[in-house]
């Protein structure tokens, strides 16, 4: 009689567990709710993980996309705005209004709506994109030269020269923030703070108002750091971009086709080919400088050992 009672506990234990462990799958992704007792661990994890169980339609994507990378009206005039604020922010070496700058410049809608461009083979979109992001870059460098021409504080700050040395660390951040960015704007429920932390993660307008300065005073080697900067933060925005949408299975255009694929996919990842091997030999040299290393240095220690 003892022994089954206590089976009976022991069977009423496991029916418990089961079904504890099937309200948990229910709640990660309902509309997928395997036979019970048929749940595993790595089914957890996979679900748990799933970009596709609150993704959001396939058109609400694109506008909100098409929406962010608008060059014309009220987009046009926040970049001009946070331009002024960006260089003020260097200019007085105040973070806080920098990170303001950060947080209401649209570059990065625009970056995204060329990631959605590639995602999706739409050369127009593309196209179209990336002349409108050309345009931003150039009135922002324009407006901040012409500020700091004006400014009469000509002294480098260190928020400045922050911006001049990139190196690979800024490509995991410009790497992750993108992730977290695209993955945030593909939700049924676009409203978290998330688009906020990546902008001022992943800093793009901080970069091109140091170009201005770096113009605007004749430091050449500032500028060619600071454009390198952006040019990190953007190009690795747009891959994370175009890989979350791909993941998603984001519907090509009509116009697509495998020549159009392999020339806007394949050029993405020869351009993020050539700026990654080009921040790693950076990262390598000044690496090797503040270390007290040189090209002479590595070339006598070679002789000596060769000696």
């Amino acid at each position: 009689m003892k022994k089954l009672e206590t089976e009976r506990l022991r069977d009423r234990r496991e029916e418990r567990q089961a079904e504890a462990w099937d309200n948990l799958m229910n709640d990660l992704n309902p509309e997928e709710v395997p036979a019970r007792g048929q749940h595993r661990i790595k089914d957890l994890v996979r679900q748990a993980f799933s970009l596709k169980s609150d993704t959001a339609d396939y058109d609400v994507i694109a506008d909100r996309l098409d929406n962010g990378g608008r060059v014309s009206g009220m987009n046009l005039s926040i970049l001009f705005f946070a331009i002024l604020i960006a260089s003020i922010g260097l200019n007085t070496n105040s973070t806080a209004v920098i990170i303001g700058a950060m947080l209401i410049s649209p570059l990065m809608g625009t970056i995204q709506l060329m990631g959605l461009g590639i995602a999706t083979v739409n050369a127009q979109k593309f196209k179209k994109a990336i002349v409108g992001f050309l345009f931003q870059v150039t009135t922002a460098i324009l407006t901040s030269t012409l500020y700091f021409l004006i400014s009469p504080v000509k002294e480098a700050t260190s928020e400045i020269l922050g911006r001049t040395s990139p190196s690979v660390f800024d490509i995991l951040i410009a790497t992750f923030g993108g992730l977290a960015g695209i993955i945030a704007l593909t939700r049924k429920d676009s409203t978290s703070n998330v688009i906020p932390g990546v902008a001022i993660a992943t800093a793009l307008m901080p970069p091109l108002c140091t170009c201005g300065f770096s113009i605007a005073g004749g430091h050449w080697a500032m500028l060619g750091g600071a454009f390198l900067l952006f040019t990190i933060n953007t190009m690795f925005i747009m891959v994370s971009t175009v890989a979350i949408l791909m993941v998603l299975r984001m519907p090509e255009s009509e116009t697509s086709t495998p020549e159009l694929r392999h020339r806007l996919q394949g050029g993405l990842i020869r351009n993020a080919i050539i700026v990654l091997v080009v921040t790693i030999l950076l990262t390598v040299l000044a690496a090797m400088q503040n270390d007290g290393f040189t090209t002479s240095n590595i070339l006598e220690m070679s002789t000596l050992i060769y000696e």
